[in-house]
């Protein structure tokens, strides 16, 4: 019973500040129902920030409650988890457990996740700072655009050097003060000039104008090392040691002058920016605040006896154990400890369940809570009430081409019912049938388009039952379409 419903996060209201309530009022805002899934995570995140209040001794020794929600797709596991992890502003990565093979075969290993994760804790980082110094590195760039515009003159004042040839005793004849004051008279006039194109820059007048830059060349020869950690992770270092070799040369481009504004952007922050500060409090962030939700956790579970050429779902359970129980992981930024990173995994669980998992890992995910399936009345106000709903972006599509289409009350409840059934004759695939639903029953009306007659199109109980009723009742059809 899941309803997503838009709208940001207050930031008036700090994370630290609300109680399990007021973080499932704010779930609330998001998604509909779900009410023990969300009091499940709503505690699990107060949890954490309890534990920063304790004693370092105390604290080391509270270990997160990770949870596993059950339910089939299309009821909101995803969206809860995501949400949380906006609300809380921690770093976040959604992965299929299916993704990883057992230590020994091609392909991802399960320390890659807790990578990805630093990867994304380090970008949050990284534009947090961005915004710090954005005001400065945009000054920065605007002044060197203007110096590409009307380079500076050459000043007719003295240089910084001393003549020592010169008497320093010999008055200043009044031909002497000429040049200086033709040199004051020419800075005034050049101000004035660069004011004056400041202005036509901020306003967008000189985007079109076509400058000459220096920028730094990033190429490198791709080197792909297959090692312990993983071919991804090889790569990355290979990257950062030789990076900075085939960095030194810089060539001149001709680019528009919005162009120009963008690259020099980037070159002030990267200037401005400490990245190795940033990489310590995002290290610091993953470790303290970090969320991994892994999905399709049932695809892995189940227990095989004997053994085989084929990778094994238990040697995967046995893998992905010690990231939940706590170890450490080699990141290119560094050693990132597990042990109070919070795991949500989801899993429908039709052809297994949760007890299948091997007891380890089992015990490691103490809180389990079972999401509902949607009803038709959830299929309503899925249809309606969202700000950004799916009757309404379709509506909002066809009024581009004139086009505008009135829903009556009996056409919704048709079509939440005709979603209804076909999950019960089907495969359930929660809220995401609403899409092929609503695809096959606006077919008509997408294809005419701007030659559409009448311009005024109102869909009622039997232009849904009209195009739709056939399909629905042919069920060898349904499967194919719907």
């Amino acid at each position: 019973m899941v309803i997503y419903l838009s709208g940001d996060v207050d930031d008036a209201v700090r994370l630290d500040e609300m109680t399990p309530r007021q973080i499932v009022a704010e779930l609330d805002k998001h998604v509909v129902g779900q009410r023990n899934a969300k009091r499940a995570v709503a505690i699990a995140l107060r949890n954490r920030v309890r534990r920063q209040k304790l004693a370092p001794d105390m604290a080391a020794d509270v270990m997160p409650k990770n949870i596993i929600m059950i339910g089939s797709t299309g009821v909101g596991k995803t969206e809860i988890a995501r949400r949380l992890a906006r609300m809380s502003n921690s770093p976040f990565l959604k992965i299929e457990a299916s993704k990883f093979t057992e230590v020994g075969y091609v392909g991802r290993d399960v320390e890659s996740m807790i990578r990805d994760l630093t990867e994304i804790s380090v970008e949050m980082m990284r534009q947090e700072k961005i915004e710090e110094i954005e005001d400065k590195a945009e000054l920065n760039v605007e002044e060197r655009v203007l110096d590409l515009l009307l380079p500076p003159p050459r000043s007719a004042q003295p240089s910084g050097y001393f003549d020592f040839d010169e008497d320093e005793e010999t008055p200043s004849s009044p031909s002497s003060t000429a040049p200086l004051e033709e040199t004051g008279a020419r800075d005034d006039q050049f101000q004035r000039t660069r004011e004056k194109l400041r202005a036509q820059l901020r306003a967008g007048k000189l985007d079109n104008r076509i400058v000459e830059i220096e920028i730094r060349e990033k190429s490198f020869p791709t080197i792909e090392l297959a090692g312990p950690q993983g071919i991804e992770e090889m790569g990355i270092n290979m990257k950062d040691m030789l990076g900075n070799i085939f960095q030194g040369r810089t060539k001149r481009r001709k680019m528009r002058v919005d162009e120009a504004m963008e690259y020099l952007m980037q070159e002030e922050e990267e200037r401005l920016i400490d990245m190795d500060t940033v990489a310590r409090a995002a290290l610091e962030r993953v470790e303290s605040t970090g969320i991994i939700f892994l999905d399709e956790l049932d695809k892995i579970a189940g227990r095989e006896s004997g053994g085989g050429p084929d990778v094994s779902r238990e040697g995967v359970q046995r893998d992905i154990l010690p990231i939940i129980e706590g170890t450490t992981v080699n990141t290119r930024y560094g050693m990132v400890r597990t042990d109070h990173i919070l795991f949500i995994a989801a899993g429908a669980f039709h052809v297994s369940k949760p007890s299948d998992l091997i007891p380890e890992l089992q015990g490691r995910f103490p809180i389990r809570v079972e999401l509902e399936s949607l009803t038709v009345e959830d299929f309503k106000r899925i249809l309606t009430e969202p700000k950004n709903a799916l009757i309404k972006q379709y509506q909002a599509l066809m009024e581009t081409e004139g086009v505008q289409i009135d829903f009556t009350p009996d056409a919704i409840d048709a079509v939440a019912n005709f979603a209804a059934r076909v999950n019960e004759q089907t495969e359930n695939i929660g809220a995401r049938r609403l899409h092929t639903i609503m695809e096959k029953l606006l077919d008509e009306i997408s294809f005419e388009g701007p030659d559409l007659e009448p311009k005024q199109q109102r869909i009622d109980a039997s232009y849904v039952d009209r195009m739709l009723a056939d399909t629905v009742k042919d069920q060898d059809l349904s499967r194919y379409i719907l």
